[in-house]
């Protein structure tokens, strides 16, 4: 099976799910999950994981993620972006960077955030932008989110071109729709790019376009647990990967250097990637996410 995880440079104009089939067919895969989603405007790293790689997923999307985006001032839309209608105009106050930066420092560290009704966040089983299509508007529950950094990149007269690094959760265009009326106006995103998601940092990303052409370099698939590199690792014997697969937890040769209750890397003879194991008070490791035996 096509197990692994793949860096998709998502294009402008579709949305995360839209991109996942596309990759998922391409390899052939069974099963693909996405890590952190983007708006059909946005572009940037997509992290796919195909098949057994999905049993990593839930440790890696609470990483940080980084995004460049571009505010235009002076108009709000219902969607918070160039997707959807304007909904309300404002005039630009005069702006000099003393101002804009104040402003930005206001909005850096820990914050509150409500999430916007045009997102993929349920009510009684529904996507809240169904309801928003639909015009009606259900109150949403304000979120914890840090924003680690808030840069301005560039400036006109009816725009900003900022850059951030935050914590999962953070809605990009509520956070520039703040931003905007904090500077005595409001606004909307026209441009949105995700560089890249922890732990994949500087990793290079393969466009949709290598993946269905089936070039060499869309072939590439990271292994699972080049995602996991921040887990502690433990090495187990043959026997042991036995009794493991079995459902049991096995108490390793080596003791692993982490604390009861956190997960880490097993592997087997051969540095053979088995999956996530949980340490037990006792300094057993009890299987929680293993790999299929074929997907070596």
């Amino acid at each position: 099976m096509p197990s692994g995880i793949l860096l998709l440079d998502k294009p402008r104009g579709l949305s995360s799910n839209g991109a996942l089939q596309r990759v998922r067919k391409a390899f052939g895969a069974k099963s693909a999950g996405h890590v952190g989603t983007l708006d059909p405007m946005a572009t940037g790293m997509l992290p796919i994981c195909l098949d057994e790689a999905t049993k990593v997923i839930a440790e890696i999307e609470s990483g940080a993620k980084a995004y460049e985006f571009t505010l235009f001032l002076g108009s709000r839309t219902d969607t918070g972006d160039a997707e959807g209608d304007v909904v309300e105009t404002l005039p630009i106050p005069p702006l000099d960077p003393a101002t804009v930066e104040s402003v930005l420092a206001r909005f850096r560290g820990v914050l509150s955030q409500v999430p916007p009704m045009y997102s993929a966040l349920k009510r009684d089983g529904r996507p809240l932008y169904e309801l928003a299509r639909q015009g009606i508007e259900v109150e949403r529950a304000a979120r914890r989110i840090e924003i680690r950094s808030l840069d301005l990149r560039g400036r006109t007269e009816d725009s900003l071109e900022l850059a951030c690094e935050c914590t999962k959760g953070t809605y990009i265009r509520v956070l520039g729709e703040d931003v905007a009326r904090a500077l005595g106006t409001c606004g909307h995103l026209t441009q949105l790019r995700r560089p890249w998601v922890e732990p994949f940092r500087g990793r290079p990303m393969v466009t949709l376009e290598a993946v269905q052409d089936g070039s060499a370099e869309g072939r590439i698939l990271m292994p699972p647990d080049g995602a996991l590199a921040g887990l502690a690792a433990a090495h187990l014997t043959e026997a042991q990967v036995t009794t493991l697969r079995r459902g049991q937890a096995v108490l390793p040769e080596i003791a692993v250097a982490a604390p009861a209750g956190r997960r880490v890397r097993a592997y087997g003879p051969g540095e053979a990637f088995l999956g996530l194991a949980e340490v037990l008070p006792d300094g057993r490791l009890q299987p929680r996410r293993l790999m299929l035996p074929d997907s070596q």
